[in-house]
């Protein structure tokens, strides 16, 4: 879920519109544990090697012991001669002498071996306490620096198995253009647009022309989240509508001449005779003349001067004097009475707008939808009034809060307000219904009044292709279908940055593809009256309250993350969806090798036709991104509000792994990013603002205790020996 140490949304995401979710590995896999290093093999002056050297030495010196036996012989043998008579005294003493003097350089050689045996035998003793001292030394420094590694290591993988999986892929820019997808893939997306809205207090405006209820989990989302949405379902609700009833004249009669090209393709050339005609009726009539009152006057322009037509409602809207107005300053043109005929078949679907509007206050979340039994040409028309009028309405300068459904305070002159940030989005769900010319007009219209607009095309149009080199927009491309993908994969080998891209960048999620199937027609009410969904929400909340017992309101205040987090789980079936396969995001353990359940996904035909209901290629200025717009995304653990450019210039330490398996490159040490949220960055003991830093109270971790040693049960113990080698 978010990051839960923001309580709201900083002034450097304020605006911040989501498009989807992106799964990304920023901080790479650390690898195995270092490994704990081992004392070798203690050496000592064995007895066998004592025992080897004194043999050795007696090897050696045993013809002089046997010398010596001779001389001590031969000493013994003169006196016993002299006893004996046979020798004189003075020949045996001598003879003693002689073997004595040869004897004593015998017997001293003979010490000074055995002195040299006991010297080596000691320098060999002090030699391998030495070699042990080094050692010992040796194995310290090492342990050193294997728990300052292993803590690097530890804080590393934390940092690794606790950082986001999922980030937010925000639009940079005013316009979205999304071309394919199905209704489920469209209700996520709408879903998400309006969880930013929600999330910072903004105003959501949608026009949905597909006839089916994409709108149903966006509309449980607002009420759980104490927003009442206004919703307008077209053509019952227009008397209830009072959308560009409000404007000036110049205003509604463009409104009204784009609907009544919309109807037959009529031309710029017709619009324009069609606004000019609108223009001198409101000069006669007046500026706050309704659709009713216009068409009286249309019907005036073909009913005789001397018919009364006392039975015509229409025509009897308008004073006698009116009648003589009109014929006079609008029935000097050529085949204006067929023009006046047209218009008025055109523009009598609308007759009753604003007729029995009610005096609702501001909403904050507005809705505006067509019948599923209306068809397409129905769709297209009530479409381009919508989108035609919030087009005007965009090009007035309004304090915030005061547009809502065409309610609008006195215009002044027009001007291009400032806003830099942009908290109003409107999004055209079924743009391609619409005539490329109220596309281009609404683009221009919030482009100059900082308000952000979603485009979304089911099929691939030439008006939504053109967009897709275009700077000031954001593609995004979901599920094709049928033979575009072909078309719409061209076009997007031909966008901005898609030329170098690697084609095993893209990797698609198991998460994605297991909601899209599980939630599948659900979201979008399949076989059900889209138009009842007001209804059946009544039934959840019977009272004007929540659950949680907030008052339900036309608008409300940001949101925490926190609780944005608790009303998608609960509120819409994507956040329930998401709950229920939490298991399918388990990120990885630092020992597993980062391994995740993804997919190459490539940008082909094929592979535009297989994506999921929710997955979305988002065409961004530094290359093509796989996002999910599934919104129940922001429920999981591994998810955060932030983007990856928040949080990209963050590093793991090189060398906090087992020698060449430390993963990762050391690029930065930041903390923060510039918009003051917090990057994700392995934490480091010598600072003061990581966990075992100074700043958490407890201190660094102290690798050696107090008598010099490391401490036994440092770090993972060494593997066993095998007793077979």
């Amino acid at each position: 879920m978010p990051n839960p140490r923001s309580g709201g949304a900083s002034r450097g995401e304020a605006g911040r519109t989501y498009v989807g979710w992106r799964h990304t590995v920023l901080l790479p896999p650390p690898g195995p544990a270092p490994r704990r290093p081992t004392p070798a093999d203690t050496e000592t002056v064995s007895e066998e090697w004592i025992a080897a050297q004194r043999d050795s030495e007696s090897q050696t010196n045993r013809p002089l012991y046997f010398a010596l036996a001779g001389l001590a012989l031969f000493a013994l043998l003169f006196p016993l001669l002299w006893t004996l008579r046979i020798l004189p005294g003075s020949f045996a003493l001598g003879g003693v002498f002689a073997c004595v003097a040869i004897a004593a350089p015998i017997s001293f050689a003979l010490l000074q071996s055995r002195q040299v045996v006991a010297e080596r035998l000691e320098r060999a003793r002090e030699r391998l306490a030495a070699e042990r001292d080094e050692r010992d030394r040796d194995l310290r420094e090492q342990q050193r620096e294997h728990a300052r590694r292993y803590t690097e290591w530890r804080a590393a993988a934390r940092a690794y198995e606790a950082q986001p999986l999922w980030y937010g892929v925000t639009a940079d820019v005013g316009t979205v253009v999304v071309v394919g997808g199905d209704e489920a893939g469209w209700s996520a997306l709408l879903t998400t647009v309006g969880v930013s809205r929600l999330r910072e207090g903004g105003d959501l405006t949608v026009v949905d022309l597909t006839g089916r209820s994409v709108v149903r989990e966006l509309v449980r989302l607002a009420r759980r989240c104490a927003v009442a949405p206004r919703r307008w379902v077209l053509p019952a609700d227009l008397p209830r509508m009072t959308l560009g009833t409000n404007l000036d004249a110049g205003q509604r009669a463009r409104i009204l001449s784009a609907v009544a090209a919309a109807s037959d393709d009529t031309g710029t050339d017709g619009a324009d005779a069609d606004e000019t005609l609108l223009l001198r009726l409101l000069e006669v009539l007046g500026p706050r003349a309704g659709i009713a009152e216009l068409i009286g006057g249309l019907r005036a322009l073909l009913t005789p001067e001397d018919d009364a037509a006392e039975d015509d409602p229409a025509l009897a809207l308008l004073t006698p004097k009116q009648r003589v107005r009109v014929r006079e300053r609008c029935a000097d043109g050529h085949g204006i009475r067929r023009r006046a005929w047209e218009l008025e078949r055109r523009l009598s679907p609308f007759e009753a707008v604003g007729t029995r509007a009610d005096g609702a206050e501001y909403a904050q979340v507005k809705i505006i939808s067509t019948d599923r039994a209306s068809g397409r040409a129905a769709a297209r028309v009530y479409g381009t009034y919508a989108v035609s009028a919030l087009s005007e309405l965009l090009e007035v300068p309004q304090e915030p809060g005061t547009v809502d459904g065409g309610r609008t305070r006195a215009r002044p002159e027009r001007t291009t307000p400032a806003r830099p940030e942009r908290t109003r989005t409107v999004v055209v769900c079924g743009a391609e219904t619409l005539p490329p010319g109220e596309v281009d007009q609404v683009l221009t219209a919030a482009a100059d009044s900082g308000v952000e607009v979603v485009l979304m095309f089911r099929t691939a149009t030439p008006a939504a292709l053109a967009r897709f080199s275009d700077p000031a927009c954001l593609p995004v491309v979901m599920r094709q279908g049928g033979g575009s993908a072909g078309t719409v994969a061209r076009a997007v080998a031909a966008a901005p940055g898609v030329s170098g891209h690697d084609p095993d960048g893209l990797r698609l999620h198991r998460l994605t593809e297991v909601i899209g199937a599980a939630v599948g027609d659900s979201v979008t009410g399949a076989g059900e009256d889209p138009d009842a969904e007001v209804e059946a929400d009544d039934r959840f909340f019977p009272s004007p309250h929540t659950e949680s017992g907030a008052v339900i309101r036309s608008a409300a205040a940001a949101l925490t993350p926190l609780d944005l987090v608790r009303h998608v789980r609960s509120a819409t079936a994507w956040g329930r969806a998401t709950a229920q396969a939490a298991e399918v995001d388990a990120p990885a353990a630092a020992g597993d090798g980062g391994a995740q359940p993804v997919r190459a996904c490539g940008l082909d035909a094929e592979s535009l036709r297989g994506l999921p209901s929710t997955a979305a290629l988002v065409l961004t200025a530094d290359g093509p991104v796989l996002a999910d717009t599934n919104p129940g995304i922001l429920t999981l653990s591994t998810a955060t509000l932030a983007s990856v450019d928040d949080s990209r210039n963050t590093a793991v330490p090189a060398d906090v792994g087992d020698g060449d398996t430390a993963a990762g490159s050391r690029t930065g040490r930041g903390r923060r990013t510039a918009g003051g949220r917090p990057r994700i960055a392995a934490p480091d003991p010598a600072t003061p603002d990581t966990p075992g830093g100074a700043a958490s109270g407890r201190g660094s971790p102290t690798p050696v205790g107090a008598d010099g040693q490391v401490p036994p049960n440092l770090g993972p113990p060494p593997e066993r020996l095998d007793w077979r080698s």
